[in-house]
């Protein structure tokens, strides 16, 4: 039996997911990077992505949610801050294109700006991506 270790995934309205897990794979400013029981001590920004949850159900599959991106704490447990989290089934796929396409144009018509807004235009893309990816592997 493999070794488990508990897992929290705190957005700012609820605590998205509490459970024991097997491991914990995010996307980090470095790559996807996986955290098991017993992993050193770590915490480290996380880029929106693909949350993959391996429960321990003996299958080797996995459970996946879009994260918005935040940052992991790894210790005697793990635990999440993100903005925001959405299992596949929660997600919304024609929201999550709408919402790209719109960014993307808005982008388009600014192109020559440098501020806050380009960034924030740019992330909403990403997790956009995020969102459409997850939803349409599920």
């Amino acid at each position: 039996m493999a070794n488990k270790v508990h897992l929290e995934v705190i957005t700012p309205s609820k605590i998205f997911f509490s459970g024991d897990v097997e491991m914990v794979i995010v996307k980090t400013m470095l790559g996807e990077e996986g955290f098991m029981a017993h992993h050193s001590h770590a915490c480290k920004l996380i880029v929106p992505s693909c949350l993959k949850l391996k429960l321990g159900s003996g299958k080797g599959e996995y459970k996946r949610a879009a994260i918005a991106g935040g940052f992991i704490d790894v210790k005697d447990k793990i635990v999440i801050f993100t903005d925001a989290a959405e299992w596949p089934e929660d997600i919304d796929l024609e929201r999550a294109k709408e919402t790209k396409g719109r960014m993307e144009n808005w982008l388009i018509s600014h192109k020559d700006e440098e501020d806050d807004n380009i960034r924030i235009a740019q992330n909403a893309i990403a997790k956009a991506i995020v969102r459409m990816h997850v939803k349409e592997s599920d």
